[in-house]
């Protein structure tokens, strides 16, 4: 047998298998080569489009940061008094401790450092000078922006201009922010370009490369000054405004493809006449590879279009769902806004991890209660919106506005508190109440708003009298301070309501009460105005008017005193007894003379200064009065803590007597109640005989209302005075 000519021509057979096999196995390993390759640029890629969006969320998180505090009229007194405490507590320690910010600087309106913040503890202002000639081009440029009023860039998120940049920092690399210190009420007036200048910066070299390891799997990320890179190493370059390059971020970029031919080569090379099922097994492994890739995109993607907290879709998402619904012919959409009531105060008294937690529970609630078709957005803070793309009648939606409010009247469990807030509501649906995207969401914040003046855990659907009233609520406000700033005006006038004792119907004293007569809108009810004044800022103006105004007339009434009505705003306010203290120097009133009336709102005030100011006013001589008892949150507990002197009778009592709900016996209660705890009581709105009466034969101590006298201007309360001293026989007048 010739084994040499079987042996070649077995050879000559399988040299096409062989150099087939070859010829396959080279072109599997030259398209595996090429597909690792075009995965590694891919994921490369990725992660420098990564490292872009980061470094410019950066700049907008470091502006948004600093708005928390420089948008404060607290920040402008403070800065513009020099308190080292207060910006560092405010200002810079705080800044680094809760948001990472590593350097703060606070320039004053004529440039000059009035502090700073660096290497984690507070340095000399004059460490500034040392960063000038990289800072001062950005403080320039803002000022001049401030100077030409050129507000680009702000809207609701960003409240205030600003200038960033990358720039060197003490010989580090870092982003910058420069924000003006703004009054957030508008009430402190400041000259444009001169404002003071809040400085943050965050070291790119720092603590911050750390973190982008931990959180983005940037692997061996590092700082360069140049774009020298080890083997293997990309390169992203820092780029300032003006287009230079700042400095490098380098980093072994992710390499899946590589990874995979790592483990794979020794397989092909030890079965390699399994080649076809290793090349499945690797098309299997590179398509799960690539669906990797295009399910971390689409992550990237729905955290660009949902909030963080709650992963409810944002703004941005909810506008196109809107604009969506309303695009189809015929559309009957409709927006419902939503705002909690009291968030705040769960803020303030828990703190903001409480605050988040109940975002997120409110959040949840809110989503069990739509229907799947509904979409629940939150706009931030503790503001939420829901579309509903297609209602059959109006009735659907207040029911589902309603669901929602009760909703929020369940208590919250946070951090082992149980809390009650409440929500508002307001709704706008189309076509009835507009078309537009831009419109609808306008006008269901006008409704909202309108929930919330009516008293809080409210549905309101938008209407036009509700922008009436609006428009005719900023003339309210426009006009009374417009009254306030010109008081020879004289459109504020203080009126004075006699008030007498119960038995013998003397004189004991008057009440102050403001009146407003507008130029073209005759008289304004307090009740329209007060609480406008509120919210505008304007009560503590007021209620300084008032109070001298009492004060000085009270002189000319021997013996009587005069009752001044106190809000909770000013209650809340430390500098109150000081107030009151002056006032009384500078009329010279005996402040025996004195009397405050609050209201139960007091009693829920969370911080504690009420009560402060409650017991400094009391050791003064100033008498206190509870006015409206009965129709807040009466506390017991809270009442003896508050020791006041008098409780007075809410009007709305006595006006019930005779009528079902046994008011009479309320206001028995009321009355035993303060004689035993020591307090006299004085009952409001008396008009009628029967009810002085009843009162009197009840023990109530002293009565006013109409069926004694109007509230009346100063001289009539004078002559009314001098007439009870001349012939003190006013009980008949009391009887009238």
């Amino acid at each position: 047998m010739n084994f040499g000519s079987k042996y070649t021509a077995g050879a000559k057979a399988l040299a096409p298998v062989i150099f087939g096999a070859l010829g396959v196995g080279a072109l599997v390993l030259t398209l595996l080569l090429w597909l690792t390759s075009e995965i590694d640029r891919a994921a490369q890629d990725r992660q420098e489009r990564l490292a872009a969006l980061i470094v410019s969320q950066m700049q907008s998180s470091l502006a948004h940061d600093q708005e928390g505090s420089t948008v404060w009229d607290d920040a402008i007194l403070n800065v513009k008094e020099g308190d080292q405490r207060w910006m560092d507590q405010n200002l810079g320690s705080w800044m680094h401790s809760y948001f990472g910010h590593d350097g703060a600087i606070v320039l004053n309106p004529a440039g000059a450092p009035v502090y700073a913040f660096m290497d984690g503890k507070v340095v000399e202002p004059k460490a500034y000078l040392t960063l000038a000639s990289e800072l001062d081009p950005l403080v320039a440029d803002l000022r001049a922006r401030l100077k030409a009023g050129d507000d680009s860039g702000t809207s609701e998120r960003v409240l205030s201009p600003g200038a960033s940049d990358l720039a060197i920092v003490a010989g580090r690399p870092a982003v910058v922010s420069v924000k003006p210190i703004v009054s957030d009420t508008g009430e402190i007036s400041q000259t444009p370009g001169e404002e003071s200048l809040h400085i943050a910066f965050r070291y790119l070299d720092g603590q911050l490369v750390g973190d982008l390891q931990r959180e983005y799997l940037f692997d061996d990320l590092r700082f360069s000054w140049t774009a020298e890179s080890r083997t293997g190493e990309a390169a992203f370059p820092l780029l300032t405004k003006n287009g230079q390059a700042l400095g490098y971020f380098l980093w072994q970029p992710f390499r899946p493809g590589d990874a995979f031919m790592n483990r794979l080569l020794p397989g092909l090379a030890i079965v390699f006449f399994a080649l076809v099922g290793i090349i499945g097994v690797m098309v299997l492994r590179l398509r799960r590879r690539a669906l990797n890739l295009r399910l971390s995109e689409a992550a990237n993607r729905h955290l660009a279009h949902h909030d963080s907290l709650t992963d409810l879709p944002n703004r941005t998402l909810f506008n196109l769902h809107v604009d969506s619904a309303l695009a189809t012919p015929q559309a009957r959409a409709a927006v419902l806004y939503l705002d909690l009531d009291r968030f705040k105060q769960v803020n303030d008294t828990l703190g903001h991890p409480a605050g988040d937690e109940l975002i997120r529970q409110f959040g949840a609630r809110v989503v069990g209660l739509v229907e799947p078709s509904h979409m629940v957005a939150r706009l931030g803070g503790d503001e939420f919106m829901v579309l509903v793309p297609h209602f059959e009648s109006e009735d659907e939606i207040e029911q589902l506005g309603q669901m929602l409010i009760a909703s929020g009247r369940t208590p919250f469990d946070i951090l082992g508190h149980q809390i009650f807030v409440g929500v508002s509501v307001g709704a706008a649906m189309t076509p009835t109440d507009g078309t537009e995207r831009i419109e609808l969401t306008r006008k269901a914040d006008v409704a909202l708003y309108h929930a919330k003046m009516s008293g809080r855990s409210r549905y309101a659907r938008f209407s036009d009298e509700m922008d009436v009233m609006l428009h005719k609520r900023r003339r309210i406000e426009q006009d009374l301070r417009a009254a306030l700033a010109k008081p020879e005006d004289d459109q504020l006038r203080v009126h004075y309501q006699p008030v007498y004792t119960s038995k013998g119907g003397a004189i004991t004293g008057f009440e102050a009460l403001l009146r407003w007569e507008h130029p073209t809108m005759g008289t304004v009810l307090p009740e329209t105005f007060i609480h406008i004044a509120e919210e505008a800022g304007l009560i503590e103006r007021l209620g300084q008017k008032v109070l001298r105004e009492a004060c000085l007339a009270a002189t000319a009434w021997p013996g009587l005193s005069v009752a001044v009505n106190i809000s909770a705003i000013e209650l809340r306010n430390p500098a109150l007894p000081v107030r009151v203290a002056e006032t009384l120097m500078e009329t010279g009133l005996l402040p025996s003379r004195l009397e405050l009336e609050i209201t139960e709102s007091a009693l829920t005030d969370p911080s504690g200064s009420c009560e402060e100011n409650v017991r400094a006013l009391r050791g003064m001589g100033v008498r206190i009065a509870l006015d409206d008892f009965g129709t807040g949150f009466s506390s017991l507990t809270r009442l003896q803590q508050l020791t006041v002197d008098r409780i007075k009778i809410d009007r709305n009592f006595v006006h019930g007597f005779g009528k079902a709900g046994s008011d009479e016996a309320i206001v028995q209660a009321i009355v035993d109640l303060a004689r035993a705890t020591g307090l006299r009581t004085t009952a409001e709105g008396v008009e009628t005989d029967d009810q002085k009466s009843f009162l009197r034969q009840i023990g109530c101590d002293e009565l006013q209302g109409f069926g004694f006298s109007r509230p009346l201007p100063q001289q009539d309360a004078d002559r009314l005075v001098l007439g009870a001293n001349a012939a003190p026989t006013i009980k008949a007048m009391a009887a009238g």
